[in-house]
């Protein structure tokens, strides 16, 4: 019944609501207070569950969302989840479940040869791969690892004297790794970017700040790149940012939670360029690799950095495996002490699709991407904001009568009016004052002609309100 349920959802995911359109608390008043003294029927519960569940849902998986990034699930990584789900391991080392642990680190060498990853990240190279649940979690496990490398050589009373880096259009992961991993926060440095740099980092920007740190008696000791900003997909330069963090022993993040999935395509690759010189690399296969939600992938060349700041091994754990140092524990290369089967998931996606068709389906979506981002360069009311990096088109209407100041307040109104109408769902961003449109290609139920249908809705939304307004 729950199987049939699953088909019925994904045949009809198109004719809902894109973004759900409930008011807050509504869930409260059609449920009851309290839960049941007696059992009740799964047909029932499933009655409630299309009822009252289904309306309170943003639907990501609907061939109309281009929101945010994609969330792009298939039908394998359902089967995946329910595989791990069924077997319910709690894989913290290698003794709970040896085929979890192995599988984990044979697919993380597959995923990382197909990325062309430097031989030092995979297990190949002494390196390897971990998976996390999201690259905020990653982001956090490379910090702390990169904190205690430095404070073991200049006291742990000196944390106050540490310095992390980004820009200001780094992930606010960063931030908030920064604020558990208890680094000062006013040594949080977002350094500047602008629109003249594609909002990307240039080669020396963080060079001034690094040495007026330094000068102050500060330590840097972290920097995270990022290929693919989540506001524009902006891509900063791995080589020479890995070149001035080296001069200054600083620990280099390559944050790819989103584009990362595309440079298994040679036509992407380059963009990853550098990354031989970084310490870590993550991407999340859980938004643009057909692996359900959450599967962060993460690679380190220096394992044991993870292992001395995460690892604990109290006498319950204590067995022959781990002792002989020839199996991996990954509960000492994350947060909790428990753990998810996730590489069953990741292992069926590869396996399923291959690596021809994700190369293919990765390019169908930037396809789409550059379709849409045609579609708005023939309207001269529209404008492409920055250049289209993967399959995000950043734009927004400029009716050459507006202020800048107008500008914005029409596309915050015109997204509103799209999205109100439920056929599809886009998101925004607020970069050096530009409020803009982001059009994020990527759903797996995605075809052409939703793009151009999305784009027709643009179009009439905005004439509606510039007949209004006008």
């Amino acid at each position: 019944m729950i199987i049939d349920f699953i088909a019925d959802y994904y045949k009809n995911v198109e004719k809902y609501p894109v973004r759900s359109q409930v008011e807050p608390g509504y869930l409260s008043k059609r449920l009851p207070e309290s839960a049941s003294n007696n059992p009740e029927p799964i047909e029932k519960i499933l009655q409630d569950v299309q009822e009252h569940i289904v309306p309170g849902i943003t639907h990501w998986q609907s061939p109309n969302y281009f929101a945010y990034f994609p969330s792009s699930g298939s039908i394998v990584g359902i089967l995946g989840e329910m595989l791990s789900t069924c077997f319910n391991v709690v894989g913290f080392n290698w003794m709970s479940s040896p085929a979890a642990t192995e599988l984990e680190s044979i697919v993380m060498d597959w995923l990382g040869e197909m990325l062309t990853l430097p031989k030092p990240f995979l297990f190949s190279g002494n390196g390897g791969g971990v998976l996390q649940g999201t690259t905020c979690e990653a982001i956090l496990c490379t910090l702390v690892a990169a904190r205690d490398q430095v404070l073991r050589i200049i006291g742990r009373e000196n944390i106050t004297k540490l310095v992390v880096y980004g820009s200001d259009q780094t992930h606010s992961a960063i931030q908030k790794a920064a604020q558990i991993a208890g680094i000062n926060p006013n040594n949080f440095r977002a350094i500047r970017t602008t629109k003249s740099s594609l909002f990307g980092l240039t080669p020396d920007s963080p060079l001034s700040t690094i040495k007026s740190d330094v000068e102050a008696g500060l330590i840097p000791f972290f920097l995270c790149a990022t290929i693919g900003t989540t506001s524009t997909t902006a891509v900063d330069p791995l080589g020479p940012l890995c070149k001035i963090a080296k001069k200054h022993s600083i620990w280099v993040h390559v944050d790819a939670a989103y584009a990362g999935s595309a440079c298994i395509c040679p036509e992407f690759r380059h963009f990853l360029d550098g990354v031989e010189d970084a310490d870590s690399f993550s991407l999340n296969a859980h938004k643009w690799f057909f692996t359900t939600l959450d599967c962060c992938c993460l690679w380190v060349k220096d394992p044991s950095a993870l292992i001395k700041s995460l690892s604990t091994y109290p006498e319950y754990l204590r067995n022959k495996a781990s002792e002989s140092k020839l199996v991996v524990d990954y509960k000492d290369w994350q947060i909790t002490l428990s753990r998810r089967f996730r590489s069953m998931k990741l292992w069926l996606v590869l396996r399923s699709y291959g690596v021809t068709n994700l190369r293919m389906f990765l390019r169908s979506h930037v396809k789409m991407a550059k379709t849409f981002e045609e579609l708005v360069a023939s309207d001269k009311r529209f404008e492409i904001v920055v250049p289209r990096n993967f399959a995000l088109v950043c734009f927004r209407a400029v009716p050459s009568v507006l202020s800048a100041e107008q500008a914005n307040e029409l596309n915050r109104e015109l997204l509103e009016s799209i999205n109100a109408s439920g056929k599809v769902y886009m998101t925004h961003a607020l970069v050096a004052g530009i409020y803009m449109i982001r059009f994020a290609a990527g759903g797996t139920l995605t075809e052409e002609r939703h793009v151009r249908e999305a784009w027709k809705l643009v179009q009439q939304h905005l004439e509606a309100i510039l007949c209004v307004s006008f």
